[in-house]
């Protein structure tokens, strides 16, 4: 493959780390283009951002492929993770601590089974404070790590599938296949509210976005290694 190639339009399925931002993904494989192909200028974008503590599947696009980011970032995604019950985070994951805890002994297997049931189809969701959502210019997650609050618009969202993979204890596994725009950190904390209990994300992973799929993606670092 030559630079004509990534100019003209790749699409890189990577396998994102835990902890690397999806914008120092695209900057990785950019360098790793320019540096490889002597090239000055190549447009490189991901069709759907990762949070830092999630892992999986990142649709990378380059060149003239950029045009299609949105197409892509509209298809249905795929993910699995765990669920804490009995727990709280501001963030509604690990990026924060706990800070409420609540009552679990009234939570069964079956109420959790037939609680999934509830969020299927399209439904009302509130985006967590810690969100890359602008207000004003900026960064709700910037303003909630001030211990500033402010009011977030639902917005409508759909979940094709939720199915419970495992449950053990408190903790809960599962798999969801959802629309664009989806939070599963949202959908985490909202069904600990429906469980009358409260709840957190874990782990999540983005197995599928549209028609790829994780199994197919490579991490970052082989990339790298693949094009020297």
């Amino acid at each position: 493959m030559e630079g004509e190639d990534f100019k003209n339009g790749q699409i890189i399925l990577i396998d994102k780390p835990l902890t690397w931002t999806s914008f120092q993904v695209v900057n990785k494989l950019r360098w790793a283009i320019r540096r490889k192909f002597n090239i000055k200028k190549i447009k490189v974008g991901h069709a759907g951002t990762l949070d830092p503590l999630a892992t999986g599947l990142l649709v990378i696009c380059t060149g003239k492929f950029t045009k299609k980011i949105n197409t892509f970032q509209s298809e249905t995604k795929e993910y699995t993770g765990t669920i804490i019950l009995g727990k709280t985070t501001p963030s509604y994951d690990l990026e924060t601590n706990v800070d409420q805890t609540f009552e679990t002994g009234h939570i069964t297997e079956d109420l959790i089974h037939q609680t999934t049931k509830q969020f299927i189809g399209k439904i009302q969701q509130q985006p967590p404070l810690y969100s890359a959502i602008k207000k004003d210019g900026v960064r709700l997650y910037e303003l909630a790590r001030k211990g500033e609050t402010t009011h977030i618009k639902s917005r409508e969202i759909e979940i094709l599938e939720f199915e419970i993979t495992s449950i053990k204890d408190n903790e809960v596994e599962f798999r969801v296949v959802c629309s664009k725009g989806t939070y599963i950190r949202s959908l985490a904390h909202e069904f600990g509210l429906a469980l009358k209990s409260g709840a957190y994300l874990s782990v999540l992973r983005r197995t599928k976005s549209g028609d790829f799929d994780v199994k197919e993606a490579i991490s970052p670092l082989d990339f790298v290694k693949l094009l020297d």
